[in-house]
């Protein structure tokens, strides 16, 4: 994947993807809470990917809401058929820019409403469910566009989450009202953060199997609790050290010290 530089003429759009890109994968150590943050969800994304799917060359992915495409693109560099998607047309050029090799394919739109021709073996869904008031259904979408035997890769912020503010999805009787507040970006924009069972609830009652699910970035790795300016001052293996100690911790301690959740299922 190349490292841009930014350039005068872009849009706006392009240059709002260019700062995260730089604190996401090109090293700013301005915000190193969520460098670190993106690298542990980045990687776990790869390293499943990698494990439920070793028939690389064979495995066609779609990653939905993808962005300036850094899972796509880093998918595709593994050897995966990758299909990049997005509502923001504009994106699909900054995406190309940084593109080095790999086979990837551009579809813009509402996924839901574009109408493949085939079914995936896999589809990427990071950090989108949390901008949707109805994720039950957002999920159960995503599935019908997935072959049989295949998987859905999903990472969201955690509900259990010892700050998180935000009310229970199961809670909630009537989540229209949320509607006229989906798809906003960042953070600004969550509307439910989902609790490990409303997960498993979800899956299990439109047929998903769960294969893996687990949290990870704990307040240290995120910066929280005033630590972000110590951050520069940890060496980042002690870092990554924390982090797999404090993901051996006992559940119920878990789902309250991490801020995400990864969850592999299949069809």
């Amino acid at each position: 994947m190349k490292e841009l530089s930014i350039k005068p003429e872009w849009p706006e759009s392009w240059r709002v993807s260019h700062i995260y890109d730089k604190l996401e994968i090109w090293g700013d150590k301005s915000q190193l809470g969520y460098s670190y943050a993106y690298a542990n969800r980045l990687n776990i994304i790869i390293e499943k990917v990698k494990h439920y799917l070793p028939d690389i060359h064979s495995a066609n992915i779609l990653d939905i809401a993808a962005a300036q495409g850094n899972f796509s693109l880093k998918l595709a560099e593994l050897g995966y058929n990758v299909t990049w998607n997005d509502i923001r047309g504009e994106l699909v050029d900054y995406v190309k820019l940084k593109y080095e090799k790999g086979n990837i394919n551009y579809k813009v739109g509402n996924a839901f409403e574009l109408g493949f021709e085939n079914k995936f073996d896999a589809v990427i869904i990071t950090e989108i469910i949390e901008h949707v008031a109805h994720p039950d259904n957002f999920l159960k979408q995503v599935a019908v566009m997935v072959k049989q035997g295949g998987y859905i890769f999903m990472t969201t912020p955690l509900g259990s989450y010892y700050s998180n503010k935000l009310p229970r999805f199961s809670e909630c009787s009537d989540p229209s009202i949320y509607e006229k507040n989906q798809f906003k970006p960042n953070c600004d924009g969550h509307i439910f953060l989902l609790y490990k069972e409303e997960i498993e609830k979800i899956a299990s009652s439109i047929d998903l199997k769960i294969k893996f699910i687990d949290v990870y970035n704990n307040p240290l790795t995120e910066g929280h609790m005033k630590t972000n300016r110590l951050l520069q001052f940890i060496p980042k293996s002690l870092i990554d050290f924390a982090e797999k100690i404090s993901r051996k911790l006992p559940e119920k301690l878990r789902l309250k010290l991490h801020s995400n959740i990864c969850v592999v299922f299949k069809k």
